[in-house]
């Protein structure tokens, strides 16, 4: 199937509504999942219903990776060792039963979190981003800030980013600062230490020159 075009609304601080258009890259869950607040983290929840559910081809490949390993290796590992340990006298002093238990807990709680982050999922492939001049879902931008320090991130998904490789969700400050900017423009950031003016000096899309 095609790369299907959407447009959406994103919403900017103090800017009111920009029209975004992105392509999707051949996958879109084939049916709307029920959305439930209580299933969503805090920064999903803070994020607009329309953008909440983006995420990038390797953030899906990812999440889907860990729900394979977790379904097929891990839990199935750590029943062996309930079993096992069930049977190795009184369970309320067993510490490998008690793990085991409560290491089946966590991993159940997981499981549903990334089945249903999956079947919502709106897969939206960067690459097919028409506006490279601008920066939308899924785009590298790096800027400066009033002590000309450099820095570049990611624009990813709200359950996807990675802080440690750059990666920063699009319910993220520096995120929603930086959505339609282009390369020259200078932006208002509320940091920590308060108000500050970063300039974006480069803008990238996965599959550019």
């Amino acid at each position: 199937m095609g790369a299907t075009a959407i447009w959406l609304r994103l919403p900017l601080c103090a800017a009111g509504m920009l029209k975004q258009p992105l392509s999707t890259g051949g996958h879109m869950s084939s049916r709307k999942a029920e959305t439930n607040d209580d299933d969503l983290s805090e920064e999903a929840r803070a994020t607009p219903p329309g953008l909440r559910d983006y995420i990038t081809p390797d953030g899906h490949a990812r999440f889907s990776a860990e729900l394979r390993a977790l379904l097929h290796k891990e839990r199935p590992r750590i029943v062996d060792i309930v079993s096992w340990a069930a049977g190795n006298g009184d369970r309320s002093e067993n510490g490998d039963y008690q793990y085991g238990k409560k290491r089946l807990r966590e991993i159940d709680r997981r499981v549903r979190f990334l089945t249903k982050r999956l079947d919502r999922a709106k897969l939206v492939d960067p690459a097919g981003q028409p506006n490279r001049g601008q920066a939308f879902f899924g785009a590298t931008v790096t800027f400066v800030n009033e002590e000309d320090e450099e820095r570049t991130v990611t624009l990813v998904g709200v359950d996807e980013a990675d802080f440690s490789i750059g990666q920063v969700s699009l319910a993220s400050p520096i995120a929603r600062a930086l959505l339609g900017k282009k390369i020259g423009d200078e932006v208002p950031l509320r940091t920590p230490q308060g108000m500050t003016i970063i300039e974006v000096i480069a803008i990238s899309y996965p599959g550019g020159e």
